[in-house]
């Protein structure tokens, strides 16, 4: 039986004992406090058009989330009423989470090693999807594509919006950074 207090996330070792070394000699960090590292992962899913017609469909994209992360996922509401698209202040209209630490490294480990290979037609996500200041941003088209998700109970297939954020200062410090972990860029 796997003792909780010990375990260490799989993606958190290989950080530990190989990328922090490797991102030290390539970038010359002076201080191991200059590596950068994962700092969160936000998760979101936006329910749109779906949520405006049924109001149930926001609180099942928070349970599918919630299976997906681990973690209890939040509904998002609308911040303000747009009558073109009949949306009301306060209506649910997606669901989103926060991960940090263990939950986030297993998450990128799954992401990574199980998730991204069984996406249809998949040949790698955008190199160029970084904001300048170190954080990658990538979208799924199918949430279904998580082991989590059971395909035969799902009512509705959802996008959804995946940023990696890091402590790294340049883009190239965070691509470095990501490649580490065997993110499968395209350029």
């Amino acid at each position: 039986m796997l003792d909780a207090a010990k375990y260490t996330p799989r993606l958190k070792t290989h950080f530990d004992e190989t990328v922090r070394a490797a991102l030290k000699e390539e970038f010359g960090y002076k201080s191991d406090m200059q590596i950068p590292r994962l700092d969160k992962i936000v998760l979101n899913i936006g329910c749109g058009a779906e949520a405006v017609r049924d109001s149930k469909k926001a609180k099942s994209a928070q349970e599918d989330l919630t299976k997906i992360a681990g973690q209890q996922a939040m509904v998002t509401t609308a911040k303000k009423s747009i009558a073109g698209f009949r949306v009301r202040e306060e209506m649910p209209l997606g669901a989103k989470v926060t991960l940090r630490g263990e939950r986030m490294y297993e998450f990128l480990d799954r992401l990574i090693t199980i998730a991204m290979p069984r996406i249809r037609d998949f040949r790698g996500v955008s190199g160029k999807s970084f904001d300048g200041r170190g954080n990658y941003a990538m979208g799924l088209k199918e949430h279904i594509v998580f082991p989590e998700i059971e395909f035969d109970k799902v009512d509705e297939v959802w996008g959804m919006d995946i940023i990696i954020c890091t402590t790294a200062a340049t883009d190239a410090e965070a691509k470095a950074l990501l490649t580490q972990f065997n993110m499968p860029f395209t350029s």
